[in-house]
C-alpha cells in the first residue's frame, strides 16, 4: 500500500498496525508513506505527488487507486477481485491512497481500477485502516473463515 502524507492520529496508527499485522498472516504487505505536498497549488501538488507515487511502481504492478468517484464493491466482490488477481498470477498488487486533493490524471490513468470505499467522504488518513480492514476481510472470505458474516 502506498499513501501520501504521514499518519498523525494515534488511533489511526493503531488501526493500521492492527490490520497490517492481520493481513500479514495471509500475504506479504508493505506500507509506504510518501511525502505529501504542502506548499503547492492543488493541481501542482497532485502532479508532484503523482510523479513520486508512480516512481515507486514496477511496470508490471497492478495499481488500484482509492478515489471517491471510483467503483464501489461489496466486501465479497472485493474479495473476488483480490482472488482473481492472485489466481491470474499478479506478482504485485498496489493500493494507493491519495493526499488531501486526490490523484493526478496520470496516476488515475495508470490504475487498473479506481475504487471507492463508500459514497461517503472520509479523510485520506481514515481510509488507511478502513482499506486494510477490507483487505483482511477479503483474505478471510477467500479462506472461508468466519470473520465475515
Amino acid at each position: 500500500m502506498l499513501w501520501l502524507g504521514k499518519t498523525r492520529e494515534a488511533w489511526i496508527k493503531n488501526g493500521v498496525t492492527e490490520y497490517a499485522t492481520r493481513v500479514g498472516r495471509y500475504l506479504p504487505l508493505t506500507l509506504d508513506e510518501l511525502k505529501d505536498e504542502k506548499d503547492a497549488t492543488q493541481q501542482e501538488g497532485r502532479r508532484r505527488e503523482g510523479e513520486r507515487l508512480l516512481k515507486q511502481l514496477a511496470p508490471q504492478t497492478v495499481l488500484v487507486v482509492l478515489d471517491e468517484r471510483g467503483q464501489q464493491m461489496t466486501s465479497v466482490q472485493f474479495a473476488e477481485f483480490i482472488g482473481k488477481q492472485r489466481d491470474n498470477g499478479t506478482a504485485e498488487l498496489a493500493f494507493a491512497i491519495g493526499g488531501a486533493y486526490g490523484f493526478s490524471d496520470e496516476v488515475r490513468n495508470r490504475a487498473a481500477r479506481v475504487l471507492a470505499l463508500s459514497a461517503m467522504t472520509f479523510t485520506h488518513q481514515m481510509v488507511r485502516p478502513f482499506l486494510l480492514e477490507q483487505i483482511y476481510r477479503a483474505c478471510t472470505i477467500l479462506n472461508n473463515e468466519p470473520y465475515h458474516h
